[in-house]
């Protein structure tokens, strides 16, 4: 259920980049090892200046140009996990941006928010793959962020502009009220869901244009999603 408070803010406790690397023998590379930066940065259309992605076919472009993982949500994780997570916290897990106080319950799709002096649109959550389990040392963790839907969400940039530890971010305008991006991930992540849900999200306004196709394939029947490649990663 959404959050009901009337304004959504919160302060950017991180901001991470990071430039790809092949940290894994016989893989493929990732950039997913992103580090704080102290000085504000410029943030275009495709994300962070000093930020890249590895497979633009699956990460960064104009819908994934940011990713916003809440902070709250690392002391569930180590909590959870124990030992092997006592390090986990804000920038583990390859965000772009990190704060207190706003979670996948409290946006939702479409949400327009300022960010520093840049404005952003929340386009899709995020769906976790194999690079989270060789990244943090957990073979399940891709599995876990699906099946907690404590996932991050991504932005949009519709203003460009400079963004720093310490700015605010800020709800401007919610226009799709009750779809939550917690909400939206679980249904985009659920190989069950029915067909009536799926329609009316593949028509949901300012939703990523990938996930639209994925809930038309869905509402639709098509889709026959293998999450195994995604969730295992190459043998």
């Amino acid at each position: 259920m959404m959050n009901n408070r009337t304004e959504t803010s919160a302060r950017v406790v991180g901001l991470y980049v990071g430039q790809v690397r092949h940290p894994w023998s016989g893989k493929p590379g990732s950039a997913i090892a992103k580090q704080l930066v102290d000085c504000p940065q410029q943030l275009g259309r495709e994300g962070f200046e000093m930020d890249a992605q590895a497979d633009l076919k699956v990460h960064g472009g104009p819908d994934k140009a940011v990713h916003h993982y809440a902070a709250d949500h690392y002391g569930a994780w180590r909590s959870e996990l124990g030992d092997p997570a006592q390090d986990f916290g804000p920038g583990r897990f390859g965000e772009n941006i990190a704060t207190f106080g706003m979670t996948e319950a409290d946006l939702c799709i479409g949400d327009l928010l300022r960010l520093g002096s840049a404005v952003v649109e929340v386009s899709q959550g995020r769906q976790p793959c194999w690079k989270l389990n060789a990244h943090t040392g957990i073979k399940t963790m891709a599995a876990l962020f699906q099946e907690t839907a404590r996932t991050g969400w991504y932005y949009r940039v519709l203003e460009p502009g400079l963004v720093g530890v310490g700015d605010t971010i800020k709800r401007m305008e919610c226009p799709n009220p009750g779809w939550t991006v917690e909400r939206v991930t679980r249904a985009r992540l659920d190989a069950r869901i029915d067909q009536k849900t799926a329609a009316q999200l593949a028509e949901l306004p300012r939703l990523a244009s990938g996930w639209a196709d994925a809930f038309r394939r869905k509402a639709d029947r098509q889709d026959r999603e293998d999450t195994s490649a995604r969730l295992e990663g190459p043998a």
